[in-house]
């Protein structure tokens, strides 16, 4: 069996491995090493929870552990797709770097322009950054590519479904012709083959495991669900998620869950927490210190819950993830096996369970097509009251009694001039039709209140 000491890595990096506890490569890493330390083009291709950070990490120290970086230009630059994917290979690079003395600098959203740019003025090593945040800088005037030697594209599939190709090819220009290029994905869609043709000379290619598929290590389930009624969908769906969660018990000792949309991960956090779950959110629309506290917290134990869109779902590592729950069918097939490679990572046990709906059935069934397997179907645990006909609501209803109409009893007869006059005339002239007046034109049938001045007839209030 590989082991790191036999892959010819630097000394220094080689301890630094040793510290953190490990011997053995993984498939990726052990393919893609080996042709990285040689120079050569890399193509990874493996699904998500299998060490590609340290298949390009490891060559990369081993690569720059001489040499010098001179101020704003980067001597090897790594892209990623979002900020915790980037700040976890930063990590990465802290952990197997301690006995090396390279710097490096994290270009990420959310952090001051300044404070980066002071950075990068002092020369870097390795530069790790998102493509938006490395062209505004460049657009400053305050980066320089043309000494990258080593360039990394990390998670290319999910680089393509958030629309950054046209920029993974614009710096793919601002780079040197001469440098060394290793770029791994999960999948490998039309637009990225393309890419890799074209960027990449002659690249080593290796496949560990067949393209978009699940660790053999996650159980995994799916709940049919469907609503009572449309309006009911969302409180009914996450009464289901709660059973789902209490059913596991204390095997559920942390887990992942997955919406679709921001505003449901937000609504799905808030109603956990409302039921007594230790639960938080996580989504691109939250502050980016918020967005580290809570994944930190999540890491270290002390948030048992994270509920998250599909920024969370791609790179993440979080060793011991023991469930992931996907409250919503993902909309691309890719995505769902990148959401439950957040469990089972390395070897583990992990469990993966879908809650479907009528809609997503379609989305469902490209699942079970992509990984070439049927998910085992589980039972809801929230058992629905059948809904009643009409016909039994109305059998069930209480009886209502029927309420006879009593007649009242007939007030004496009043002269008919004084009854009609009863009602106040209502007209803009001033005189209704129920009027009446007496021979001597006063007016009659008004009751003792009358004001005497009403009761003057027209010739004597002129006169008046």
């Amino acid at each position: 069996m590989t082991k790191f000491s036999d892959l010819n890595l630097n000394p220094k990096v080689l301890k630094a491995i040793s510290d953190a506890g490990y011997e053995t490569p993984t498939p990726i890493q052990a393919g893609a090493i080996p042709p990285a330390l040689e120079g050569r083009d890399v193509l990874g291709i493996a699904q998500t929870g299998t060490g590609k950070t340290a298949s390009f990490t490891l060559p990369m120290l081993s690569l720059l552990a001489r040499g010098r970086a001179r101020a704003r230009m980067p001597r090897s630059l790594v892209l990623c797709p979002t900020r915790e994917l980037a700040a976890q290979v930063a990590e990465n690079f802290d952990a197997y770097s301690k006995y090396l003395k390279l710097t490096k600098a994290l270009l990420i959203g959310g952090v001051s322009f300044k404070e980066q740019e002071a950075i990068i003025d002092k020369g870097v090593d390795v530069l790790i950054a998102t493509p938006g945040r490395l062209l505004d800088h460049f657009e400053r005037g305050k980066l320089i590519l043309s000494d990258v030697k080593v360039m990394v594209v990390d998670e290319a599939d999910r680089m393509l479904d958030m629309g950054f190709i046209p920029d993974i090819e614009r710096i793919f220009g601002l780079t040197p012709f001469t440098r060394q290029t290793l770029f791994f994905s999960a999948t490998m869609a039309a637009e990225i083959e393309r890419i890799t043709n074209t960027f990449l000379s002659n690249p080593e290619r290796i496949e560990v495991a067949r393209q978009a598929t699940a660790s053999e290590t996650i159980e995994q389930g799916v709940v049919m669900f469907k609503a009572s009624r449309r309006d009911r969908e969302g409180s009914e769906k996450r009464k289901v998620l709660r059973a789902l969660i209490d059913g596991e018990g204390e095997g559920c000792t942390n887990a992942i869950i997955f919406c679709n949309r921001k505003t449901d991960v937000d609504i799905c956090a808030k109603s956990l927490k409302k039921y007594g779950y230790d639960a938080a959110a996580i989504h691109g629309d939250l502050d980016q210190s918020q967005r580290t506290r809570t994944l930190e917290s999540f890491r270290n134990g002390e948030l048992r819950i994270l509920v998250a869109s599909d920024v969370a779902a791609r790179g993440l590592d979080v060793p011991s993830v023991s469930h992931v729950f996907n409250f919503d069918v993902p909309g691309h097939a890719e995505d769902y096996v990148h959401r439950i490679g957040r469990t089972g990572r390395a070897g583990r046990e992990g469990k993966a369970i879908t809650i479907c709906s009528p809609r997503d059935e379609k989305q469902f069934d490209a699942v079970e097509a992509l990984i070439q397997k049927e998910i085992n179907r589980l039972e809801n645990p929230v058992k629905s009251e059948p809904r009643k006909s009409r016909a039994k609501v109305k059998e069930d209803a209480p009886e209502v009694v029927k309420e006879t109409k009593t007649e009242a009893p007939k007030a004496p007869e009043q002269p008919k001039e004084e009854s009609r006059s009863k009602s106040p005339s209502r007209s803009r002239g001033g005189r209704g039709r129920n009027d009446r007046r007496d021979d001597n034109n006063k007016v009659v049938g008004m009751g003792d209140h009358l004001p005497s001045f009403i009761a003057l007839s027209f010739d004597e209030r002129r006169a008046g």
